[in-house]
């Protein structure tokens, strides 16, 4: 039937958006997921820009995880590592142009964040 054809071009059209999306979700994932790649990129914003300050500001990380993330985020084209040769050897890390491109989802994960928050303490939650 004609009906039952259109529901099937539907279901595999849904289907591949649906594909589309969770291919797209998980590559952002990948480039910024986890706990402290975009803090790590907020505090690099706010000016902090040699390792010492960057883990300083972003509260928890150690040096091992940081010095992991900021290599990933260098690998995803994020940010980029400055060494002055010199006594002693000076390392800064400085926001590439295509970390602008994370403003709009940092502006939209810190909305939701401070709804959330106001959400669970309204609930009487922690």
């Amino acid at each position: 039937m004609n009906l039952e054809n259109r529901e099937e071009e539907n279901g595999k059209s849904f289907t591949d958006e649906c594909n589309k999306v969770l291919m797209a979700v998980s590559d952002a994932l990948y480039a910024v997921g986890g706990k402290w790649k975009l803090m790590i990129i907020i505090a690099m914003a706010r000016g902090n820009k040699r390792f010492t300050e960057i883990q300083r500001q972003v509260v928890g990380i150690s040096a091992r995880v940081l010095s992991s993330e900021l290599k990933e985020l260098e690998a995803n084209g994020f940010i980029i590592k400055k060494v002055t040769n010199g006594y002693p050897v000076s390392i800064d890390y400085e926001l590439l142009p295509y970390s602008q491109t994370l403003e709009e989802v940092v502006g939209a994960m810190t909305r939701w964040g401070i709804q959330h928050r106001e959400k669970i303490k309204s609930e009487g939650r922690k």
